[in-house]
C-alpha cells in the first residue's frame, strides 16, 4: 500500500506544477493579482483533484475562483495534454484559508504585545 501513497502524493505534485504553468499562461493578468497554486490534494483514485489556491492583490479572489470553475473543461483538456494519465481527473477549485488564518494569528500577536501580555 505504500507504493499507491507515494504516487497519489506523485500525481498530485505533477498536478500542482502543470496548472501553475496554465494558470499563469492563461488566467494571470493586473486584475487577478499574484496567482498561486499551494497545494493539490488527489483521491486515491486519481479521478479527483482538490486544486488549493491563494491570491494576493486581486481584486475578487471569490470572483477568480468562480471563473476558474466556469473554465475548469478548458483547463483539464489542456492539462490532459501535458500529463499522460490513465484517466484525468476531475478538478475542483478554492481558496487556501492558510494564509488568512496566519495573517490573523500575527494581527493577534501583534496586538498581545501591545497590551503587555
Amino acid at each position: 500500500m505504500p507504493e499507491k501513497g507515494f504516487r497519489t502524493r506523485r500525481v498530485a505534485e505533477l498536478i500542482r506544477t502543470e496548472i501553475s504553468r496554465l494558470l499563469l499562461a492563461d488566467f494571470q493578468d493586473a486584475e487577478s493579482g499574484l496567482l498561486t497554486v499551494t497545494r493539490v490534494d488527489v483521491t486515491p483514485d486519481l479521478l479527483v483533484a482538490r486544486v488549493h489556491l491563494s491570491v494576493f492583490g486581486g481584486r475578487d479572489p471569490r470572483g477568480l475562483v468562480e471563473r476558474l470553475e466556469r473554465q475548469k473543461g478548458v483547463l483539464r483538456r489542456a492539462l490532459a495534454s501535458r500529463i499522460k494519465l490513465k484517466y484525468n481527473p476531475e478538478l475542483f477549485f478554492a481558496l487556501d484559508p492558510g494564509l488568512e488564518h496566519q495573517d490573523r494569528i500575527d494581527q493577534l500577536i501583534e496586538e498581545a504585545k501591545k497590551h503587555g501580555r
